[in-house]
Formats: C-alpha cells, sequence, structure tokens
C-alpha cells in the first residue's frame, strides 16, 4: 500500500510485463505491478498518474454504489427503481419470489445459502423484465420500422444492452429490472436504434431525439448507477 496526495493506492504484484492501474467503486485505487518493480519505481508511475487518479477517484466515490447483498431478511432490493424489503422464508416449499406490497418474499429449501437465493432471484427479475419487455418490443418495431428476430436478457458486467446488427437481436442486462421503467424503455430504444444505425455517429443521435427525446439525461443516470 502506497498513500499519494491523500489517496491510498493498493499495490499488487503479479506475473505480468506491464504496470497497470485501476480504479473501483466506491473509489479503491489498486496498481498491478510486474513481479520485480521496485516500490520506488512503482511510486514514480503513480505520480505521473495522479491527475487521472484523482478524477477517476472523485468519479467512483459519486456512483450511486451499494455493498455487496448477502439475500437475507430485511435486506433492500429494488424492482422497477422502487425499494422493497426482502423476506426470506425457508421450508419444504416450493422455491419462488413472490411481490406483496413492499415486500419481496423468496421461499427456499431449508438450509439453502447465498448463492441459491441470489440465483433464484435474478431468475425471478429475468423472467420479469422479460415479461416487461416483450410488449414495447411489438410497439416499438412498428413505431421505428425495425424487427428484432431474438431477445435475450442475461447479466452483463460492463452494458446494458447490446446489438447484433446482422443477425438483428438484442441482449438487455438483467440488472435492468431494478431501475426506473424510462431506463428500461431508453436502453431498449437505444439497442433497436441500433438496427437502423450500426454506430454512434449523428445519424445514430438523430434516431434516438427522435424516439427518445431525454436519451442524454436517462444514459447520465444509469452512468451513475452501479451494476
Amino acid at each position: 500500500m502506497i498513500e499519494i496526495d491523500g489517496i491510498c493506492i493498493n499495490v499488487i504484484h503479479k506475473n505480468i510485463r506491464n504496470i497497470h492501474l485501476r480504479v473501483r467503486p466506491p473509489g479503491l485505487v489498486t496498481v498491478s505491478a510486474p513481479l520485480r518493480m521496485e516500490s520506488g519505481k512503482i511510486r514514480e508511475f503513480c505520480t505521473s498518474k495522479l491527475e487521472w487518479i484523482k478524477k477517476h477517484h472523485e468519479k467512483m466515490k459519486a456512483l450511486k454504489y451499494e455493498p455487496a447483498k448477502e439475500y437475507t431478511s430485511g435486506e433492500v432490493h429494488f424492482y422497477l427503481g422502487k425499494k422493497y424489503k426482502l423476506e426470506v422464508t425457508e421450508g419444504n416449499t416450493r422455491r419462488k419470489v413472490i411481490l406483496v406490497n413492499d415486500t419481496l418474499h423468496i421461499y427456499v429449501h431449508r438450509g439453502e445459502g447465498k448463492k441459491n437465493r441470489k440465483d433464484l432471484l435474478e431468475k425471478w427479475y429475468k423472467a420479469r423484465l422479460k415479461e416487461l419487455i416483450l410488449p414495447h418490443i411489438s410497439r416499438l418495431e412498428s413505431v421505428m420500422n425495425v424487427k428484432v428476430e431474438k431477445l435475450t436478457i442475461r447479466t452483463m458486467k460492463s452494458r446494458w444492452g447490446t446489438c447484433n446488427y446482422r443477425e438483428r437481436k438484442i441482449c438487455l442486462n438483467t440488472e435492468l429490472a431494478k431501475k426506473p421503467f424510462e431506463s428500461i424503455e431508453y436502453v431498449l430504444i437505444h439497442e433497436l436504434a441500433h438496427l437502423l444505425e450500426r454506430g454512434h455517429q449523428k445519424e445514430f443521435k438523430a434516431v434516438m431525439d427522435k424516439f427518445a427525446p431525454d436519451w442524454r439525461s436517462l444514459r447520465k443516470e444509469l452512468k451513475k448507477a452501479k451494476h
């Protein structure tokens, strides 16, 4: 660990050739260096990148960061932008998730751990998102004059959605189920727009301006959010 201008930087030595910097929420700075690189050289490198470190350090601190979930009763989870309390019930019952008023009820077998609870809830999110999205795809296909051949919903680390222009397929991040509907619709329109314009040039932006006039502010909000 080294400290430069009040910022703590975690140092990790690896079997690599080059030195790398990374900043993660909520502002954790890590430098990966070759096994034999001296601490003085590492400090010198980090000092040369101080402005970059400060910029991304502040950016990550500003993110809407949440600690890792344990999937236990009392935790707060989001669905369509609203907060819900998690209630876990263990017993000899069918595994399921039910939303009642302001509570997400998870029913699991006795002794099931964090991973199984997480998988069950993510499966529920995926099903709900697909159920919500399908009617809007049909509507937008008509409005935008596009055709989606296949919709996939899965968990992605760094993207809210993707589009395969050639195969006319779109993929949406399961995490979108936790966001307000206007954010979901923005991502959907964004990916559908790529069926018309493959890049992000002015033609693509014109399509977005036409079908999602508030897309810039919605994009900004999603960028603040952590997956």
